[in-house]
């Protein structure tokens, strides 16, 4: 399912055709005497046979899973939110986080692939406050063949940010995070608030 919201729009990456999707097995076969996709290959570990693959329910038909978020900022406990509970996204909608201006934080996600190759998995996130607009961004987290019993999940911490600070920094701001690949397919959107206050 795809967002129409054009703020949660994600860059497109240089050279990729969307809907070129290839199963394991093609990418394996693919071009095997051009060097460069070889060793992209075998950064992916396609190909290796080396770990068995993680077994899943073969009715979810989803790629990506977002199994957890969680909030970072140096001095403290992560600030977690588990995925697989039923009703976490309605429970974060409701219970702003709560971060001290002026701090350094970041945001980290958790994930598993299932089925096929990822290619391109990216992160966009517009923050608003009041109505308007005072943020978007774009981190790109990359691609990765399906899990596997040695790896069962991915991890992808983002860039660190600085809140803002100051009293007219203070307040509550409403958030839109969506997760999107290549062929934006959309993996997960989600509204989400936090607070800006002087202290935690």
């Amino acid at each position: 399912m795809a967002s129409n919201n054009e703020d949660l729009a994600a860059d497109t990456t240089a050279g990729y055709k969307a809907g070129t999707k290839l199963t394991l097995d093609q990418y394996e076969n693919l071009d095997k005497e051009d060097e460069s996709l070889a060793r992209w290959k075998a950064s992916l570990g396609i190909g290796s046979g080396t770990s068995k693959p993680l077994a899943i329910d073969p009715n979810d038909k989803r790629t990506c899973v977002i199994t957890a978020l969680a909030l970072e900022s140096p001095g403290r406990a992560d600030i977690t939110i588990d995925l697989t509970k039923p009703n976490a996204l309605a429970e974060l909608r409701q219970h702003p986080f709560t971060i001290k201006e002026g701090v350094k934080f970041r945001m980290k996600a958790t994930f598993r692939v299932q089925h096929s190759l990822l290619s391109g998995l990216k992160y966009v996130q517009v923050v608003k406050r009041k109505g308007i607009r005072v943020s978007k961004e774009q981190e790109m987290i990359g691609s990765y063949p399906p899990s596997t019993e040695d790896k069962p999940t991915y991890e992808k911490k983002f860039a660190e940010d600085e809140a803002p600070s100051g009293m007219l920094a203070r307040g509550k701001y409403d958030a839109v995070s969506r997760f999107v690949d290549d062929d934006n397919d959309e993996h997960l959107i989600f509204e989400w608030t936090f607070e800006i206050k002087k202290e935690w």
